[in-house]
């Protein structure tokens, strides 16, 4: 779809900070906040509805960003714990740590939080590393916040069904269409004042969000619900069947290796009704969570004998006996991969 997607700004365009001062969020492109609403309706996988959009740099800015909303702004000496259930997404940890802040500080695993102090629940679902679905688990009476990261609620990973409504969601065009080059990310947020101060923290850091990629991203997104809008069946494939389609062949690959391989052990998900494609549908995560076989202690390890690169258990909150694989790499870089697993063997 190269040339569907194609993108011309000329040299005096775009020039100014301002996007759209008629909005909270000043430095977000009308036609990207369009699209991204028309997308969700199209996918049925949030709502948007009475609900305020913050474009960012990624999902990761709005991350941080949505910390500092939520944070209370007079606990200097006391930040509020931010936890998050393991296995849990390894940059977390680094997000909050890198920004020496007074209002929050990382508390590690929300299945073991027993403070009674209040705290901001982190909830990935589908979760990364092992794809699986998930809900709040803090188990305490104090006040709690939660943030809900849904970057992997697209219907080529996973079976859509529901449409989600929390207070704050965090989406991004990385894991939506994979152009995690572009660094464009969305939070769709309840409450108008978290949502300016989101907002500000984006000002803040950076001054908003490049309009250039903003504009690559709204083209794109565009093109994808243009599919589905002016469909003939007998054109060919739309963007998320095809997709669908390649997560579901290379994790067909995958398995097969694995089991050839008698080393590892892979994550298994159940089978679930997809209000998108109206059909029962398996789970294909972007990552391979593996865990190796009685008798091997370090998963990163052995694969590293097999000159195959993965993210070790430890930076998950887990053990050396887990590691992660990306499924999402070009195609002659995965069949090698598969290749190189299927040739493992215990001893």
């Amino acid at each position: 779809m190269s040339d569907e997607c194609t993108v011309v700004i000329k040299g005096w365009e775009l020039m100014s900070y301002y996007s759209d001062s008629s909005n909270m969020c000043w430095f977000m492109l009308p036609e990207l906040r369009d699209e991204i609403e028309r997308l969700h309706h199209l996918v049925g996988n949030a709502v948007t509805k009475d609900k305020y959009i913050v474009v960012g740099n990624g999902s990761s800015q709005l991350f941080q960003a949505a910390l500092f909303a939520v944070s209370p702004s007079d606990v200097s000496d006391h930040p509020i714990n931010v936890v998050v259930t393991a296995p849990y997404y390894s940059e977390y940890k680094n997000a909050i740590n890198v920004l020496h802040s007074r209002m929050f500080r990382w508390a590690g695993d929300a299945t073991l939080y027993d403070e009674n102090k209040p705290y901001i629940e982190v909830v990935t679902s589908p979760n990364n590393p092992d794809g699986t679905l998930r809900v709040p688990m803090v188990n305490s009476l104090a006040e709690g916040k939660l943030i809900h990261d849904l970057a992997y609620y697209w219907p080529q990973y996973t079976p859509i069904n529901y449409e989600a409504g929390h207070d704050i969601m965090l989406f991004t065009f990385s894991k939506c269409t994979g152009h995690a080059g572009s660094r464009i990310g969305w939070a769709i947020v309840k409450d108008i004042a978290v949502a300016k101060k989101m907002a500000t923290f984006v000002q803040s850091s950076t001054m908003g969000v490049s309009k250039e990629s903003q504009t690559r991203a709204a083209k794109i997104i565009a093109v994808i619900c243009d599919g589905y809008q002016n469909f003939k069946s007998n054109e060919s494939e739309l963007f998320f069947e095809y997709s669908k389609r390649l997560m579901r062949e290379r994790w067909e690959k995958f398995r097969g290796a694995i089991e050839q391989s008698m080393v590892f052990n892979v994550t298994k998900y159940p089978r679930a009704h997809c209000n998108f494609t109206n059909e029962i549908s398996e789970t294909y995560p972007s990552f391979a969570w593996l865990k190796c076989e009685e008798g091997i202690e370090n998963s990163h390890h052995c694969l590293r004998k097999l000159n195959i690169c993965g993210r070790e258990g430890e930076r998950f909150g887990v053990d050396s006996k887990y590691v992660r694989i990306s499924m999402l790499g070009i195609d002659d870089e995965f069949n090698e991969m598969v290749k190189r697993l299927s040739n493992a063997k215990k001893e």
